[in-house]
């Protein structure tokens, strides 16, 4: 009820949706309108997140990824470890965090989430191909970034020195691997949707694809948001065309594009209820501080990366 009261009411209120449902969600914390609800790493990485990604990876056209894949695939492994970087130093030393914590930190805030962009592109009109981009680079960098989470907790908790080879060789590793594990069980389950036509059966076989990859991956310490989204990619461009018929392919479509709705609404409401308000005061100036270095780090990244990038393209 409040996810969808706050749907329409931002029909009318200028305010992306995802930051209206953060907000809500605060209200509500702070009156104590709802009984707690605590945000666990599995309630968003296990339940939340294969839907997600699913969603979106399921509607990305392989011809445009094709075309855009050298800016996306450097903004989202170098530009996340040099947005990582960037932040990691800039908190150090601006806001006095330690750099283990840091660097932390600037992993976790790498991944960009283009929800609310790009509702304004679809509203402002803006042409595809940036959209394609923003996207395909986005569901990347998830990937990466959760990847290079897990390798920095890893170093920071065992106390052990950075190798930046044997670091890289793991990167490497766990990104093509996980991507790996996610195309063959896409193209697999392509290849069962063939046999028969029955669009509950295909939403079930789908949702089997979305989370049985992500569990997969993660039990072979591969990356699981990759193997994901390749899953999608594939079982989106070569499963719903060529072993779905139109009206299995529109159920299959209506089915994620709700389930995404409704998991991200999910989402930004429960993060609007784990905010703390007094400790929001009380580090206001450190969070004041992430904000202007995150927003810096970005801005190096795009600015850094792109003109080499639009020169190759020439």
């Amino acid at each position: 009820m409040v996810t969808a009261t706050v749907a329409m009411s931002v029909k009318w209120i200028k305010l992306p949706y995802s930051i209206a449902l953060v907000i809500v969600g605060l209200l509500i914390g702070i009156c104590h309108l709802l009984p707690p609800v605590e945000l666990t790493p599995d309630l968003i990485l296990l339940i939340f997140l294969p839907a997600v990604l699913f969603e979106a990876s399921w509607n990305i056209p392989l011809r445009e990824l094709k075309e855009g894949w050298l800016p996306i695939t450097v903004l989202a492994t170098v530009g996340v470890v040099v947005n990582t970087v960037v932040v990691a130093y800039g908190m150090n030393y601006f806001a006095g965090v330690a750099l283990g914590p840091a660097f932390l930190f600037g992993a976790m805030i790498a991944a960009t989430d283009p929800i609310s962009v790009l509702a304004l592109f679809r509203k402002l009109g803006i042409n595809s191909s940036l959209t394609m981009l923003l996207e395909g680079e986005s569901l990347a960098n998830d990937g990466t970034a959760v990847v290079l989470f897990k390798l920095v907790l890893a170093i920071v908790l065992s106390g052990a020195s950075f190798s930046a080879a044997s670091t890289l060789g793991n990167f490497v590793l766990v990104v093509v691997g996980g991507a790996a594990i996610g195309a063959i069980i896409g193209y697999a389950a392509s290849r069962i949707t063939s046999l028969f036509d029955d669009h509950l059966l295909e939403i079930t076989l789908t949702t089997i694809v979305a989370y049985g990859s992500y569990i997969l991956a993660e039990q072979l310490h591969l990356s699981a948001v990759l193997s994901v989204v390749a899953a999608g990619v594939v079982i989106g461009n070569y499963g719903s065309r060529n072993s779905m018929s139109v009206g299995t392919r529109m159920a299959v479509n209506s089915f994620w594009e709700y389930t995404a709705f409704l998991v991200n609404s999910l989402i930004f409401l429960l993060i609007g209820l784990q905010v703390k308000y007094d400790l929001l005061c009380k580090y206001s100036l450190q969070i004041a501080v992430g904000i202007a270095v995150v927003i810096a780090a970005r801005i190096i990244v795009v600015y850094g990366m792109t003109p080499f990038l639009r020169q190759h393209n020439e």
